[in-house]
């Protein structure tokens, strides 16, 4: 892959990025893991609510951690173990403990609601979750209906030193009542878990690169949510391909990044991953919504590096006190999920000196696909593809619709962004029709629309027509209209995104009435008992009747007037 007229974003790759990386410099994440902390031992690796943890101690957790799932019974390797937490420092030990015992990880949003969750637990065919204390009521209301044998909550505090973690987990119970009572069968403790796993001998799992590690679900290129299969080579791959594109800027065991984005993003996870190469310390955000407490840690921590999404800039732009941070150490800011917005990225360089450098890149692609080289100011265009990255725009019959070089001809040179390489999933878990739909031949078929400039820059104009990007995570519009649908009162709906300042998009719900007493209010419940927050239709409006084609589809586009 050194062709350069066929691959001609390798003329602009930064100095000392090579063409391709080998993927399998490692045998597993667990492998890779294990020689990272080897490596850095005493160096710190996570800090989270004050606590700071060394590479040493983390493999050690790690692998208690592993030798616990090994002892549940009934529990074999490539089962799915679920993880249900925002970003504390149980959360990489489950990550990789994991993923060490042989095991595959399910990521889940912990703002799921029961309806969600079951449903990802049902389709993941979990056996094990391990699952936040704060959120365990909502697994109750579905733990009959699931798959899974073994329950593991944790505390907040958990890993904290007492006696803080004592006071931290009674006050979140106690006196903010953050945590509602449930009762769940069978459940052991987080710290008993680590303590019985210590207490007995791991035995080593022979893991392939191309066995399956993680199952992210994704409303992926067709919006029915679905695990991608991401392999361990996919994961590593994409390790080696971001860790080389920033290699020129970063010093080993110096850099602090700033954790912000949840873990269960895999933009975030990979991100966690691809830090631990350089010795880094990550910083861990258990609650990001949380702008003053944000700022107050970007205070404290001296930053070298933060991946975020426009929202999270924009928030932390118009945070008090976030102009008075130093900034002197800060070397990368990384914009993904959805597009930055060019007057948040020309802030965000007047505010903190630096540049927000735009990338593009999707779950199936474990996610990284492109992105601008360092220090490159806000330009409209997500950069250039990653090493043994090739991005190809395609048109009918998938025909290759090559680059432009001059604007007149963009139009006849926009088409689907398809992707190959290293980094591409296996493909959707237990859907080989969904499958099929989007891998061809090698190539990732993306569902972005966009276009290649001589130069191999890439420009996404559109995304696949009906997804709604709401702060970068990716809303289908079938699955709120199903909720609302099943609702008695509704005759019909329509759900379509519509532009949004601080989240690019929110959610507009089009609804005919079939009592004519249904009000806002009683939908805004309705939904809110069925859908995670940003989900949610922010805009609610009755008609008489929904726009259609004449074989019945719904004209979405006029549902945004």
């Amino acid at each position: 892959m050194t062709d350069t007229q066929e691959y001609p974003w390798i003329k602009h790759y930064p100095e000392g990025v090579p063409a391709t990386i080998n993927p399998d410099i490692y045998e597993s994440l667990p492998d890779f893991q294990e020689k990272i902390c080897q490596e850095y031992g005493d160096a710190p690796v996570f800090t989270s609510l004050g606590k700071t943890m060394t590479y040493k101690e983390f493999d050690e957790k790690v692998t208690a951690f592993a030798s616990y799932l090994q002892s549940l019974p009934g529990v074999e390797q490539g089962d799915r173990v679920a993880v249900m937490m925002p970003n504390l420092l149980q959360y990489p030990i489950c990550l990789f403990g994991i993923m060490k015992a042989g095991l595959i990880v399910v990521n889940v949003n912990p703002l799921y609601t029961a309806r969600e969750l079951g449903g990802q637990l049902k389709d993941s065919g979990a056996k094990v979750l391990v699952i936040i204390e704060n959120f365990a009521k909502t697994f109750e209301k579905i733990q009959k209906d699931s798959p899974v044998e073994h329950v593991i909550t944790t505390q907040v505090g958990d890993l904290l030193s007492a006696p803080k973690r004592l006071l931290v987990n009674f006050m979140l119970k106690k006196v903010k009542k953050m945590v509602p009572e449930f009762n769940l069968e069978y459940a052991v403790s987080f710290r008993d878990a680590l303590a019985q796993g210590a207490s007995r001998k791991f035995n080593p799992v022979k893991l392939d690169r191309y066995d399956i590690a993680l199952l992210q679900y994704t409303g992926g290129t067709t919006g029915i949510a679905k695990g991608a299969m991401l392999t361990h080579r996919n994961v590593l791959a994409n390790l080696q391909q971001t860790g080389v594109w920033i290699s020129g800027d970063f010093k080993k065991k110096t850099e602090v990044v700033m954790t912000a984005l949840p873990l269960y993003h895999i933009f975030s996870l990979t991100a966690l991953c691809s830090f631990l190469q350089w010795g880094a310390r990550m910083v861990l955000i258990a609650n990001p919504r949380d702008m003053k407490g944000l700022v107050k840690e970007c205070e404290k921590q001296h930053f070298t590096v933060i991946c975020g999404v426009n929202t999270l800039f924009n928030g932390l732009l118009n945070t008090p006190g976030f102009d008075q941070v130093d900034f002197k150490m800060l070397k990368l800011t990384v914009g993904g999920g959805t597009q930055v917005q060019k007057s948040v990225a020309e802030r965000w360089k007047e505010v903190t000196g630096g540049h927000i450098i735009e990338a593009y890149g999707l779950t199936e692609c474990s996610p990284g696909v492109a992105a601008n080289p360092m220090n490159t100011p806000w330009n409209g265009s997500v950069g250039f593809p990653f090493p043994s990255t090739v991005v190809s725009i395609r048109g009918e019959g998938f025909k290759d619709l090559g680059f432009w070089t001059t604007p007149q001809e963009i139009p006849e040179h926009t088409g689907e962004i398809c992707v190959k390489g290293p980094q591409v999933m296996r493909g959707y878990w237990d859907k080989p029709e969904e499958t099929a739909a989007v891998l061809r031949d090698g190539w990732l078929r993306t569902g972005d629309i966009g276009n290649m400039d001589s130069n191999g820059r890439i420009t996404i104009t559109d995304r696949q027509k009906d997804m709604i990007l709401v702060s970068g995570f990716n809303v289908y519009p079938n699955e709120i209209e199903g909720v609302l649908q099943s609702m008695p009162e509704i005759l019909e709906c329509g759900v379509v995104g519509v532009p949004n300042e601080k989240s690019g998009e929110r959610v507009k719900a089009v609804i005919v009435k079939k009592d004519p007493s249904l009000t806002v209010e009683q939908v805004k419940v309705y939904c809110r008992q069925n859908l995670t927050g940003y989900k949610m239709p922010k805009e609610i409006v009755f008609v008489d009747s929904i726009p259609k084609t004449p074989v019945g589809k719904i004209l979405r586009r006029e549902l945004k007037d």
